[in-house]
């Protein structure tokens, strides 16, 4: 956990500019009245984003590490009054107690991916259950490739950006390889997650933004 949030600055720096996408698609007054949930919240960096954005939002944060958590209680400390962390396994069928019965928005930023398809499936129509209608639902998450060719190309831009990562990705420790393998493992195309949008009812549904093998989709709840 210490290694994380050591490093965890500079990655938010690079997914900033990410997250301020998926901020601006959200259909709202910047002093507007609304509550928000988001899922798989971390230390709350996507909250932030929003937060900060629109001044009178509130902000239900849902996650499942005690260390995230504590982590983010800090780092959302300014925020005091407008933000509050639900316990939620996200492999879990169910909306827990403590999660709004409605939101007028709902988010997820670098999680869905954990979960396997089923379940991934399962989610989208639990959050189209719980979204007012008109409400939207925007996830930021990393997807597979639909191809070899289009992973092998993915990978040629990666590389070019950043020299390294050949020689860390041959070098990778025992413990390393695991983790990779464990964060890849149920990464799924992004074609078959929007379809799974569509099957659980969400209409506009589209990839609002993408660069390689990340990307912003989702979709309204209809009115």
């Amino acid at each position: 956990m210490a290694d994380w949030v050591a490093s965890s600055s500079q990655r938010e720096r690079s997914r900033s500019a990410h997250r301020q996408v998926m901020v601006d698609l959200l259909p709202f007054a910047e002093d507007e009245d609304f509550t928000f949930v988001d899922l798989g919240a971390g230390t709350g960096a996507a909250s932030r984003a929003v937060l900060d954005r629109y001044t009178a939002a509130k902000a239900v944060l849902a996650d499942f590490s005690p260390q995230m958590m504590a982590e983010g209680m800090t780092s959302l400390a300014s925020y005091e009054g407008r933000f509050r962390y639900v316990t939620m396994d996200l492999e879990a069928p169910g909306w827990p107690d403590g999660l709004p019965k409605t939101a007028h928005a709902v988010i997820s930023s670098l999680c869905v991916h954990h979960v396997p398809d089923e379940r991934k499936r399962q989610l989208f129509a639990e959050v189209l259950e719980h979204l007012e209608p008109g409400g939207w639902y925007l996830n930021y998450d990393p997807v597979g490739a639909a191809s070899p060719v289009v992973a092998d190309a993915w990978q040629r831009v990666g590389d070019r950006r950043d020299p390294d990562a050949p020689a860390a990705r041959a070098n990778r420790t025992p413990e390393q390889q695991r983790r990779w393998e464990n964060h890849v493992r149920h990464i799924s195309p992004l074609a078959p997650q929007l379809r799974w949008l569509e099957d659980a009812g969400f209409e506009a549904v589209d990839v609002y933004w993408k660069d390689l093998d990340n990307a912003i989709f989702g979709g309204r709840r209809p009115l």
